[in-house]
């Protein structure tokens, strides 16, 4: 219950639920859904007027990897779970090379109800040009394409030199 905490006690605030478990999806961009004979259409009378068939979800819904060293490689993995009713394919654009991230993932369809796996790779390098004092901050939005939207996934790091 949402109602006591692990001690049995009664919670004195609100429980906060993530955003993947409220219905909500940050960083999401709809795509115009292109009719496609190859993707898997679902032509059960009851699931056909539904709108949204497929859909990812990303666990963690960010990365942040926090302070790194310079010269070092780091790396995370990030989940996109297929919540859909479909199978469903998903492509990444790499982001550019200055920012020393990297995605390495495995292509191809994923059915309804399993997962995918991102592994999100960093090299700390500093871009240099002004003075940051030591500590310089990478930010970038990762762009996972989907069948019927574009989802943004932030990845933050601050590299200590």
């Amino acid at each position: 219950s949402l109602m006591v905490d692990v001690t049995g006690q009664t919670r004195k605030e609100k429980v906060i639920l993530p955003t993947c478990l409220q219905g909500k999806k940050p960083n999401t961009i709809p795509n115009k859904k292109i009719e496609d004979p190859a993707s898997g259409k679902v032509s059960t009378s009851s699931l056909a007027t539904r709108q949204d068939l497929t859909k990812f979800h990303l666990i963690p819904p960010r990365v942040i990897f926090g302070v790194l060293k310079e010269g070092c490689t780091y790396a995370t993995t990030v989940i996109m779970k297929n919540v859909g009713v479909n199978f469903s394919r998903f492509r990444v654009k790499q982001p550019p090379p200055y920012t020393g991230l990297r995605v390495m993932y495995t292509p191809g369809p994923v059915a309804a109800g399993l997962q995918a796996e991102l592994e999100i790779e960093i090299f700390a390098m500093l871009i240099g040009g002004k003075d940051t004092r030591g500590l310089e901050e990478v930010s970038h939005n990762i762009e996972i394409v989907t069948e019927t939207e574009t989802l943004l996934l932030p990845v933050k790091a601050n590299i200590l030199c």
